[in-house]
């Protein structure tokens, strides 16, 4: 089952960058349930979400890893039951923040998950000697 666990978050990233709630929609649980830590929030059920994305001010965000002038695909690591998917999202405004997920499924669909999103910021200044920088232009994908 490992295998096709992996190959149903594949197909529930591809679903999400060409925004093709229906075919989410039937990779989902039907008791499914999606919780944003940073924000208390939780989502219980396939038709809340959908509504979310149906309402969404100024349009739906979008999974945009694989676009853009440095496009490289969305990681996805994990086995069995549990994935983590690492990408980029960006939202009707232009903004692109990074965001993980953590996939879990029960019965070869995915039952929760629980989404990090975190803004772009620079870096500072003290870390400098330290680090690598990536190019402005992979940062923004």
């Amino acid at each position: 089952m490992a295998r096709d666990n992996r190959a149903t978050v594949e197909q529930f990233i591809q679903a999400m960058m060409t925004n093709d709630v229906e075919a989410q929609d039937r990779l989902l649980a039907d008791d499914f349930v999606e919780e944003y830590p940073q924000s208390g929030e939780r989502i219980r059920g396939k038709d809340n979400r959908r509504a979310i994305i149906e309402n969404y001010p100024g349009g739906t965000p979008k999974e945009t890893s694989s676009t853009g002038p440095a496009a490289k695909a969305p990681a996805i690591t994990g086995a069995g039951d549990q994935f983590t998917v690492v990408g980029q999202i960006t939202y009707p405004n232009g903004e692109t923040w990074q965001l993980v997920s953590l996939v879990e499924l029960r019965d070869g669909k995915i039952n929760r998950i629980t989404d990090y999103f975190a803004a772009p910021f620079e870096a500072p200044a003290w870390r400098t000697p330290y680090v690598e920088k990536e190019a402005a232009a992979a940062r923004s994908r």
